[in-house]
């Protein structure tokens, strides 16, 4: 029982790392990143589908993203789609290839990045403590069915609170090496 909390208590943990990763990838460096685009979905026949699978989608340089759809009928909706994703990117269209150009961010453009990313980080560590309370909470209910002695829940606590401290590391550098990543100019 107690393993079976634990490994809940690890995927729960593991998921809310691979979404702040997920959050990471929107979050503009100055570089041109396709993942920017990820979610943002076009129309294609009436039905909602991701920008990848309507239009090829590439880097040109470490500045520039190249967007060029399968269809030329579609360069439109995506570019319509691309502008009303809010992601502040202004896409400009030269025949059936849309470019999106990446200016330089400023100091304080990096900096207000740096803090919307740590914001990010907190909720993550935050997410994890939450998951480490609902499995303690577990254990607890377990000892007052008296299906495991407090030894036992106290093992199980030590156990859980070894996988936060280690899903915490792992968020404190991962939100390390994006600041490193948006501070080099």
């Amino acid at each position: 029982m107690i393993d079976d909390i634990c490994q809940d208590a690890k995927q729960r943990m593991d998921k809310t790392i691979s979404v702040m990763h997920e959050d990471f990838a929107k979050i503009r460096t100055g570089r041109a990143s396709t993942s920017l685009l990820d979610h943002v979905t076009v129309e294609y026949y009436g039905v909602e589908v991701p920008l990848n699978q309507a239009a090829n989608v590439a880097t040109e340089d470490a500045r520039t993203i190249t967007i060029m759809p399968y269809e030329k009928t579609m360069v439109q909706k995506v570019e319509k789609a691309i502008m009303s994703a809010d992601l502040g990117l202004n896409p400009s269209t030269a025949g059936s290839v849309i470019r999106i150009v990446f200016p330089p961010m400023t100091e304080e453009r990096r900096k207000d990045m740096v803090k919307i990313l740590r914001s990010e980080a907190e909720d993550a560590r935050v997410a994890v403590r939450n998951v480490r309370r609902d499995a303690n909470a577990d254990l607890k209910e377990l000892v007052k069915e008296k299906e495991i002695t407090e030894d036992d829940q106290h093992g199980g606590e030590e156990r859980i609170q070894k996988l936060t401290d280690e899903h915490v590391e792992r968020i404190d550098n991962a939100l390390a090496a994006k600041e490193q990543e948006i501070m080099t100019v």
